[in-house]
């Protein structure tokens, strides 16, 4: 399992829903947004636009707010979006690696507030390069577990191009290459497998593992770079064994 999916499933279970709910929307129509502008309005031609849709409508969105945010995007009606992408590379406690996607339409702003929640929470900006080499882009599809083995997963998704099938607190998590996650999310819906999400991350190439303590402070971290409205992602590459996760979430 990956670290930013283990963090995840911690965090579910330790955050106060509704407190996060608002900024989790912004982000979703933020991505629904961009997504419209680069390809369009029309969900069967543009699949980045599709799946923006799918993870916002999972998220309870509601569809008007969607629908205006695909015609701000597409620029119908007259209204415009200019987002400005930027990764910034970090080191969190214990020298855990970070890969911050931030899309904006402040940058100064936005690089202020980065730095602030480095600062403030034990990490620190890193030179370019010096991070990103550990982490490589991939497709990564969480399927449903309710109702489907792994078995069902794998006969779907193998055929179709995906590299990897790990075990996430939802389900499964599907690897594949970025060119590929289209075509291995159709194939688990021709499947009848339901998806809960589908999206181009950074997934790390070698993990570390931290203890609690550490594991403490990276989530801090993490939740401070994340109440910037800037922030997309936060990607890292902690690594958890299952007697860390137990001691965390029996807190």
């Amino acid at each position: 399992m990956s670290g930013h999916s283990k963090w995840a499933t911690t965090k579910h279970k330790k955050a106060v829903i509704d407190a996060r709910r608002a900024k989790s929307f912004a982000k979703l129509i933020k991505n629904i947004e961009v997504a419209a502008k680069l390809g369009g309005a029309d969900l069967n031609g543009n699949p980045t636009l599709y799946d923006a849709v799918q993870k916002a409508k999972k998220t309870s969105v509601p569809n008007d707010n969607i629908d205006r945010a695909i015609k701000r995007g597409a620029g119908i009606g007259g209204e415009a979006v200019e987002y400005l992408s930027i990764t910034y590379e970090a080191y969190g406690p214990s020298g855990v690696a970070l890969m911050v996607e931030v899309l904006t339409d402040n940058k100064n702003r936005a690089a202020a507030e980065v730095r602030t929640g480095l600062n403030r929470n034990g990490g620190t900006l890193a030179d370019p390069g010096s991070v990103a080499y550990n982490f490589t882009r991939k497709g990564v599809i969480v399927v449903s577990g309710e109702g489907t083995t792994e078995d069902d997963v794998m006969m779907a998704a193998l055929e179709a191009g995906a590299e990897e099938i790990e075990p996430h607190a939802q389900g499964f998590e599907v690897i594949t290459d970025p060119s590929d996650m289209v075509e291995v999310r159709k194939a688990l819906q021709e499947a009848g497998l339901d998806y809960e999400s589908a999206d181009i991350e950074f997934v790390p190439n070698l993990k570390v593992e931290i203890d609690a303590d550490t594991a403490r402070k990276v989530f801090r971290l993490i939740d401070a770079l994340e109440d910037s409205d800037d922030v997309q992602n936060v990607y890292s590459n902690f690594d958890l064994t299952p007697e860390v996760q137990a001691e965390l979430e029996a807190e």
